[in-house]
């Protein structure tokens, strides 16, 4: 008889830690800090706690408890995100209009929630959880995305109030960008895409052939004080540096500066979830949209790695395997020069030149599921790398992120390649 696929115990652990790990992040937060919505693509904190609870719920409990009723009728309405087979759901821009259930009351759902959970997953027979494993599992990476939402979230609520409150931690100390450097990439004929046992999603698969002209990337990510020369030098009001789309969302929305920046009688200050400060030249820029990084791009004589290549050379320099450390809140200075890729994981996403378009053979899973990244295939840039942002040992480098292409409220960051010619 084979053994079981998931062991309980393991599983269940798993399940305590990624719940916890939420309302820790939470934890900071007023009651009125998760209400707030200070945008449309932002979601309010508790909005991110029940929502995940709300997967959980749908897409395995109801699918197993034999008298399953959901927690409260109107949560199936007001938490579904996006899920067309699920049925009706609240708007998504208005998500800050629902001042009840309030932050204590989505706590009082989630611990519900969490022991139904907890006792499936401890009294099922190893048969049904091994049917169950892979939803549960998703159910983790799921809201390892919503944490990473979050944060991104209340950073845009709380750096529209004028007091521009702390969420959490202090800055590093101040730092100088030292000469970016490059790595040569032989190319040729690679694989591109997930293999092995470990958790993927769907849009990683199938693992498949690209074929790459050599090419180099540079050796660390864009930083602020280079970022500067760009602005200093009318980038952006040059619009032969732009592409048309670009270029119309510079004049539409007066782009002047990454997005978090202001210019206080002089002076750059860059708005963080440590709070507001002075630019530090020497970290990575954030928060540019993939037509700023490809107009700094152009202005450098440069462009963007293509999505295929930036996966190769993580792969050729011999970090596949790096992963992200504890969530820093912020994009850290590159550190010295080894010779290898720097900042592969955990400072920015860094924005490719590549559509986020399925694979080759790519089929979404059957049934509500399938919904959760096919359907946004078109419209969409494709980011790799992980950010300060993200949960450790959630980001992979076969991980695809997307925005569009005029997202700045996500922690992007531009990483140059150039040689070859783009896929």
């Amino acid at each position: 008889m084979a053994e079981p696929r998931w062991d309980p115990a393991r599983l269940e652990a798993r399940f305590e830690q990624v719940r916890a790990h939420t309302e820790s992040l939470a934890e900071p937060l007023s009651p009125e800090d998760q209400t707030v919505q200070s945008m449309p693509d932002v979601s309010p904190t508790k909005w991110h706690r029940a929502h995940v609870t709300w997967f959980f719920e749908t897409f395995l409990l109801s699918e197993v408890e034999p008298d399953f009723a959901p927690f409260q009728d109107q949560y199936w309405f007001l938490f579904n995100s996006y899920y067309e087979a699920v049925g009706p759901r609240y708007t998504r821009a208005d998500r800050g209009f629902i001042t009840r259930p309030g932050a204590h009351d989505v706590g009082l759902y989630r611990q519900n929630v969490d022991a139904r959970v907890r006792e499936l997953i401890t009294q099922v027979d190893g048969g049904t959880l091994d049917k169950l494993g892979s939803t549960i599992e998703l159910g983790f990476h799921h809201e390892q995305q919503h944490q990473e939402l979050l944060l991104m979230d209340i950073k845009h609520v709380l750096s529209v109030n004028p007091l521009r409150p702390v969420y959490a931690g202090t800055p590093s100390p101040r730092s100088e960008p030292d000469t970016m450097g490059w790595v040569d990439v032989e190319g040729g004929l690679v694989e591109v895409g997930h293999e092995g046992a470990g958790f993927s999603f769907d849009n990683e698969l199938p693992r498949h052939r690209a074929w790459l002209e050599p090419y180099r990337v540079a050796d660390r990510l864009v930083t602020n004080g280079e970022w500067m020369e760009f602005m200093a030098d009318g980038g952006y009001q040059r619009h032969e540096l732009w592409l048309s789309d670009g270029w119309a969302k510079v004049k539409a929305e007066q782009w002047r500066s990454p997005f978090y920046w202001r210019d206080d009688d002089g002076t750059w200050s860059e708005h963080t979830l440590h709070g507001t400060h002075p630019v530090d030249p020497g970290l990575p820029v954030t928060h540019v949209s993939h037509y700023e990084a490809d107009a700094y791009a152009t202005w450098r004589g440069m462009r963007l790695p293509t999505e295929p290549e930036w996966e190769h050379a993580v792969e050729a320099d011999g970090q596949a395997h790096a992963t992200t450390d504890a969530p820093a809140l912020h994009a850290r200075s590159a550190g010295p020069a080894t010779g290898h890729l720097r900042q592969v994981q955990g400072d920015c996403w860094q924005w490719t030149s590549s559509a986020y378009l399925p694979y080759p053979g790519f089929s979404a899973p059957h049934g509500a599921i399938g919904e959760y990244n096919g359907k946004f295939m078109s419209g969409q840039m494709v980011l790799r790398g992980g950010s300060a942002l993200t949960p450790p040992g959630h980001a992979r480098h076969t991980y695809r992120n997307f925005f569009p292409a005029s997202a700045r409220w996500p922690m992007t960051g531009v990483r140059l390649a150039d040689g070859g010619a783009p896929a």
